[in-house]
């Protein structure tokens, strides 16, 4: 049989229990190299720097699209 309580947990100690159960807002920093707002620790995803060099190409994606749109282009 598992563990029953042996008297009703009042509000008050359940309050107070719960206190520490809030969401906390998300810190965020200023990038060094475009100074935009981005999560601390983390990679900017605007321009993709950590840490003072590149370590994700943003562009990536903008590029492909490009490629995508201009052979859809030549195609019609």
């Amino acid at each position: 049989m598992p563990a029953v309580p042996k008297k009703k947990t009042s509000h008050s100690k359940q309050g107070r229990r719960r206190t520490n159960l809030k969401l906390k807002l998300a810190t965020l920093v200023p990038c060094p190299h475009c100074h935009q707002l981005r999560p601390d620790h983390h990679v900017c995803p605007t321009c993709g720097y950590y840490n003072g060099r590149e370590v994700i190409d943003v562009g990536v994606k903008d590029r492909k699209r490009l490629e995508r749109d201009q052979r859809n282009q030549q195609g019609r």
